[in-house]
């Protein structure tokens, strides 16, 4: 007696590729070639629902009939080669699994075995010196040159014993040696471990940032070889203070240097663990030293502030407030501290402060930042004229104290090669001439219309132009319906204010300043044009 073949459904239109389904009438899978990858063996038919001729055309409808039809010929060799090729996929995964499998054995049983090798000191080694990983004082280094039988020597005296702390930062592990990058904030120090520190248990796990303590002989780097300094340091014992995560938790997986600037932006407190990100650190704190160590300079000098954060009234604008709840009362998070420098002014002298701004500009560009470090000036008993003389001095002399320490000057060079160091005098040039230099030189305004005065010029314009001049720029006199209330008009011409913005080439705006109103009538008049209750 012939026996039915057992029969598996699929149907395009209702089935499903997944778990869900099991190839029965009831729940069918979606497509032949997935039919064929979860059941397949002799005696089976494959079974599609029927269409109707207005399916076979587009139409979505199915027939009345919902019976079933055996696959096409031609759909089954379709499905077979793809399932060959499946098995062959599959089959070539399951021996990289098997070898993965075999390799994470013998790699166990090495690490077992790695677990017995322990390291100590040698008591009769000389006491090691402490040092930063970026000590160079040659009274208390002292660098082994040359060749030795061994990997540390210490009978002669040549090398130094030291005794380091840090973070690996490269790791380069060979046969028989390991070569380590240490850092500690202060400076970078190749270690070599060899001999039975590489046996280790420790030695054989080790990871990027993990924190060590290592001992050995401070040695010139060999000829046609590279390392920090160009010296290393040979490791004749070692602790792990500290073991960073591996695998898929390593630093370097979890911010990658092609990662999208979110990911790294959501691990900040790894990517500065980065030369890069650190490096703009080192820079930043050097910059706001020049700045303090200037203002004292000046004369007369500038004395440094602390105005709070948290106000009750806005500088900026209303629309860039952040707002929170002050124990029942509507209070904001500072916009700028200028007006809290004008009040200490009569007492102080000039002033300056060093202080966050909060702009609460949901914009993901260079020029709107949520928070931001903002250094600024109040000066007293000034001309227009002193102001502009007093911006170009600042500039310059902060970049040159900055650049005057070697290591920051090589660190701007890393960051920026095309870094050039602003050349002195500032072209000064009006807000009006800026207009009639953008229209002869064809560069429209955001409307791709030419230019005319009051037009409150964009960032794209205003770099174009101060690119092509190459040359800082101090563009002034803006129309006071683009400035701010406060800023004092230009008694020769009241369309505009005595108001600048200090232009970079390659950068763009990096300061504003302005006058301010002294006259209490015409500020009075400036509050209640802009709808600004000048009540405290």
């Amino acid at each position: 007696m012939a026996t039915q073949p057992r029969s598996v459904y699929f149907d395009e239109d209702v089935g499903q590729d997944d778990p869900s389904a099991d190839g029965s009438e009831q729940r069918p899978y979606k497509t032949l070639p997935f039919a064929l990858i979860q059941q397949s063996s002799e005696g089976l038919q494959y079974l599609t629902r029927r269409k109707d001729p207005s399916t076979e055309k587009g139409s979505d409808a199915l027939e009345k009939d919902p019976s079933w039809v055996p696959a096409t010929s031609s759909a089954l060799k379709k499905a077979s080669k793809l399932f060959e090729q499946h098995k062959k996929k599959q089959a070539k995964g399951d021996e990289i699994a098997l070898r993965e499998k075999q390799d994470a054995e013998k790699r166990q049983q090495v690490l077992e075995s790695a677990r017995k090798v322990k390291i100590s000191q040698d008591p009769m080694l000389p006491k090691a010196v402490k040092i930063r990983l970026n000590e160079k004082d040659p009274a208390l280094l002292k660098l082994r040159s040359g060749e030795s039988t061994k990997d540390v020597d210490y009978s002669d005296g040549k090398g130094t014993r030291v005794r380091v702390t840090g973070r690996i930062h490269r790791l380069r592990s060979q046969r028989d040696i390991i070569f380590l990058t240490l850092q500690d904030g202060y400076g970078f120090l190749q270690c070599v471990l060899t001999g039975d520190l590489t046996k280790t248990y420790d030695a054989m796990t080790l990871t990027l940032e993990t924190s060590m303590e290592i001992y050995g002989e401070m040695w010139q780097v060999p000829p046609k070889q590279h390392a920090p300094d160009d010296r290393e340091l040979h490791a004749d014992y070692y602790e792990v203070i500290g073991k960073a995560a591996g695998d898929k938790e390593a630093i370097s997986t979890r911010v990658a240097a092609d990662a999208d600037p979110q990911t790294l932006l959501n691990n900040r407190h790894l990517v500065l663990r980065g030369e890069n990100s650190s490096s703009v650190m080192k820079v930043r704190a050097a910059l706001l030293r020049a700045f303090r160590q200037t203002y004292e300079e000046v004369t007369p000098s500038c004395l440094e502030v602390t105005p709070p954060c948290m106000v009750q009234t806005q500088v900026e604008g209303g629309s860039t407030l952040f707002e929170f709840n002050y124990y029942g009362e509507k209070a904001y998070l500072t916009q700028s501290s200028q007006l809290y420098l004008e009040t200490c002014i009569p007492s102080l002298g000039n002033v300056f402060c060093v202080a966050p701004s909060f702009r609460a500009e949901k914009s993901l560009t260079r020029r709107h930042l949520s928070e931001y470090t903002h250094i600024e000036a109040e000066l007293d008993f000034i001309t227009f004229d002193d102001l502009l003389t007093h911006l170009e001095l600042i500039i310059c002399r902060v970049v040159e104290i900055a650049l005057s320490n070697p290591q920051i000057a090589q660190l701007v060079r890393n960051l920026n090669p095309s870094f050039e160091v602003p050349e002195r005098p500032f072209k000064r040039m009006r807000y009006s001439d800026a207009i009639d230099w953008l229209i002869e030189h064809d560069i429209k305004n955001e409307d791709n219309l030419p230019h005319s005065f009051g037009d409150d010029i964009a960032e794209a314009a205003e770099r174009k132009m101060t690119d092509t001049i190459n040359r800082p720029i101090l563009l002034t006199h803006f129309p006071v319906e683009i400035k701010a209330f406060y800023m004092k008009k230009d008694p020769s011409d009241l369309r505009v204010t005595e108001s600048v913005d200090c232009l970079m080439p390659g950068v763009g705006e990096i300061v504003g300043g302005s006058m301010r109103m002294d006259d209490y009538d015409e500020l009075m008049a400036a509050y209640e044009r802009v709808g600004i209750d000048p009540k405290p």
